[in-house]
């Protein structure tokens, strides 16, 4: 099996769904990392025509695995990550972003010593910098195209007008951003201005992170290490009242005999031919389910059952400009 292509902006050719390497690397659960090899992990991805791969500075080892497991293999794949963040709001404390030219230049030169490649695909700014015009850091960011260090450009998590305003300086390929049954808000205004810009649009968590697969019963099933703990919607009480969520996607599931994971990625790819889901995983039969998402044709009657799909609680910290994506204005 080797899955359908899908174009990014226009330009990018990627298989249509992707992978995500966060949580390989223990992201959510540092005592969780990898269970199988991520040579075979990785190899097997490629051979099932999963190209995407999606990772960045910050998530612990995972740009340097990925270096490792793409030994040989370079020319397989797209390569996507990021910088901006220089720490997350975790403990309680806030988000530190920085998006300056000069933070840029020493992060793209170690994601390249650590991915053992000379070239990324696609470079994003993984979080917009509060206090720097959007216009001067995807300035920069376009100079690494230039000088052949990037090919495409994109953002994370940026609001319309900063998307817009970057956009102007140079053609953004992709927006990542949470979406999913779970993390609807990208709906109103990014998803549409993208279509009017002609940017694809990357959805990560798109599993809800990890509660649309049904393997998340309650938040028993989380270690007391997982950061997903912390999060709004997996509150104590309130994940019981999403996870009820799962009854129309796993009736869904079964009508197409499939599973609720793979039906939460057709909804996304049902939503523009541009969307590529990029999913993680640590195990190989997973990997495989995630792919076989494209074998799921949804009808209008199950795209409307899901859109009706609703859940309480934010869909991340929302602390101050973590999310927000906003830019100030240039000479502000």
């Amino acid at each position: 099996m080797s899955i359908p292509s899908r174009t990014l902006g226009g330009r990018l050719a990627v298989g249509a769904v992707g992978f995500g390497a966060m949580g390989y690397a223990g992201a959510y659960d540092q005592s969780a990392a990898g269970t199988e090899s991520p040579v075979d992990l990785i190899g097997r991805a490629l051979d099932l025509g999963v190209t995407l791969l999606d990772t960045a500075d910050l998530y612990g080892d995972s740009e340097e695995v990925l270096g490792r497991a793409l030994t040989g293999r370079r020319e397989s794949v797209v390569l996507a990550t990021k910088f901006g963040i220089v720490a997350p709001p975790m403990g309680g404390n806030p988000p530190v972003m920085n998006g300056s030219p000069a933070y840029m230049r020493e992060r793209i030169e170690r994601s390249l010593t650590l991915l053992k490649t000379d070239y990324v695909d696609l470079y994003y700014l993984h979080r917009v910098d509060p206090d720097l015009p959007i216009e001067e850091t995807v300035g920069a960011m376009a100079e690494l195209v230039s000088q052949g260090k990037v090919r495409y450009l994109g953002l994370s998590e940026a609001a319309p007008d900063t998307i817009r305003r970057a956009h102007a300086v140079h053609p953004i390929t992709a927006v990542e951003t949470e979406w999913s049954l779970w993390a609807r808000d990208i709906e109103t205004e990014i998803f549409p201005l993208a279509q009017e810009l002609g940017i694809s649009v990357v959805p990560y968590s798109p599993l809800g992170r990890g509660a649309l697969t049904g393997t998340i019963t309650s938040r028993n099933d989380l270690s007391e290490n997982d950061w997903r703990r912390t999060m709004p919607q997996y509150a104590e009480g309130t994940l019981d009242k999403n996870l009820t969520t799962l009854d129309v996607v796993r009736d869904i599931a079964e009508a197409h005999e499939a599973t609720p994971g793979q039906v939460s990625l057709a909804w996304l790819l049902a939503k523009a031919p541009d969307v590529v889901p990029i999913p993680g995983t640590r195990r190989i039969a997973y990997l495989e389910q995630n792919a076989q998402a494209v074998n799921v044709v949804l009808t209008a009657d199950d795209i409307a059952r899901l859109d009706a799909v609703t859940v309480t609680g934010e869909r991340e910290y929302m602390a101050d400009n973590w999310t927000s994506g906003v830019s100030p204005q240039l000479n502000q």
